[in-house]
């Protein structure tokens, strides 16, 4: 279905115009249960166990690709290479991604990217499988998953709300956080451990297959129960486009998440290429070691992600606090050269990663108009991940021509450039965070 209408009569979304100034509810589970509130939805609930496995999966097959290339070519600069046209679709894509999301329905294109992507996934397989794998290959069937990634992204983001509603937004990106990197926890071991076993081909293979649940849990959410909001419609694709760049960058509380989130995007949120190369050229661990690396991230994560969605108030202070304590153990990762000590710096940079990102993704929802998320969303995984083709390039030279520490030591350096940039304009514009909504409102501004 590809009209403007909705699929369904549904109520009012409640993230209208109105509903954006109220504050957020209190009412709901206490205790430890207010951590996991959006389970009560049933639809939420398909959708974040279908997701588990297909996630696990997708950390078993960014191991295994790391671990390809090095093994192919042995060089960082071209690991950076393949990493950065995995995501150069991102980059060029993500925005109009966001423009799609909000145009059409979500459910059948989210069906349709994760298809795309399992697909990918059985033609790495295949390849390795048969020993016809080259480094072109690897080229070609990143960029095809780039593009997947591209339309998909946005649109998972966006689908959260229409899952659960306004009231629960935060509690479902931190669930979805504690989702991916619980992911992230046992993935990469299991990855490592394919590898090890039974060589290179399996792990992809075994990626190709998680999809199924996915897609077998998008199917069997139900239309009626869904939050949906009247989409844009037919109107120019490009003149949409241009709205959502517009509402970015004219709406202070959303342009500080912007600049913060560019610089700590672009040189930060490198790990794929950053965890390979501490693990080979600074702790010379094979592909186990690893695997353990990012597991170790992981757990901080997680426990960051849990944290997140009890407290279920993205605040500003939250999302500087998430920026810097992450600035400062990447920092503090570039120097270390003793596998305990990387390894609890690397828990802590997986806890600060989380509530930097899990913040600014709440907040990014819930200041978007409900029919603009999709193209706000599209701003976000530009930044977040669309940066990383330029970011692993750069940090990929430096490592290459200089050295891996310095190359990790600049990427923090810059993530701290970024958080003084965000408080200058803060300060410039005079936002403040209101304590009722949980979300920044502009009191004043300075003149131009």
């Amino acid at each position: 279905m590809t009209s403007r209408e909705p699929e369904h009569e549904t109520p009012r979304d409640p993230g209208s115009e109105k509903d954006r100034d109220r504050p957020l509810p209190s009412a709901g589970p206490r205790g430890i249960f207010r951590t996991f509130s959006s389970f009560r939805n049933r639809n939420y609930r398909l959708f974040w166990f279908g997701q588990l496995f297909s996630v696990t999966g997708t950390w078993v097959q960014r191991i295994a690709l790391a671990w390809l290339v090095l093994e192919l070519t042995d060089s960082s600069f071209l690991l950076g290479a393949v990493t950065a046209l995995q995501f150069t679709p991102i980059m060029l894509l993500s925005l109009f991604g966001g423009v799609i999301a909000d145009r059409l329905p979500k459910r059948p294109i989210l069906i349709s990217m994760q298809s795309l992507m399992a697909v990918q996934a059985l033609a790495l397989g295949l390849l390795v499988l048969g020993d016809w794998i080259q480094v072109w290959h690897v080229f070609a069937l990143s960029a095809v998953h780039g593009i997947a990634v591209a339309i998909e992204n946005p649109t998972r983001q966006a689908f959260v709300a229409e899952m659960v509603g306004r009231e629960q937004i935060a509690n479902a990106v931190a669930l979805n956080s504690s989702l991916f990197n619980s992911a992230r926890m046992f993935g990469p071991a299991i990855g490592g451990g394919m590898i090890a076993a039974f060589g290179l081909a399996v792990p992809f293979l075994f990626n190709a297959f998680s999809f199924v649940t996915v897609i077998a849990a998008l199917a069997a959410i139900r239309a009626s129960e869904l939050h949906v909001v009247e989409r844009s419609g037919p109107g120019a694709l490009l003149d949409q486009f241009k709205d959502g760049i517009r509402f970015s960058l004219s709406t202070p509380p959303v342009l500080i998440i912007i600049i913060v989130m560019g610089f700590v995007g672009l040189f930060g949120y490198n790990f794929s290429l950053i965890l390979p190369l501490i693990a080979r050229y600074i702790l010379e661990t094979e592909a186990l070691g690893f695997g353990g690396l990012t597991s170790a991230m992981a757990v901080g994560s997680v426990a960051a992600a849990l944290m997140v969605a009890y407290i279920s108030k993205p605040t500003e202070k939250m999302l500087m606090f998430g920026g810097t304590t992450f600035s400062l153990f990447l920092l503090l990762i570039g120097v270390s050269t003793f596998l305990p000590l990387t390894v609890v710096l690397l828990i802590g940079l997986g806890a600060a990663s989380i509530i930097f990102t899990a913040t600014a993704n709440s907040r990014l929802q819930l200041l978007a108009p409900p029919d603009m998320r999709g193209r706000v969303m599209g701003v976000y995984i530009f930044l977040f991940q669309g940066t990383a083709p330029i970011g692993n390039l750069l940090i990929g030279s430096l490592a290459e021509y200089w050295s891996v520490p310095g190359a990790i030591i600049v990427s923090a350096l810059m993530c701290g450039v970024g958080i003084v940039a965000g408080l200058l304009y803060r300060l410039k514009h005079k936002v403040i965070d209101d304590p009722k909504t949980g979300y920044q409102e502009q009191r004043s501004s300075t003149a131009d």
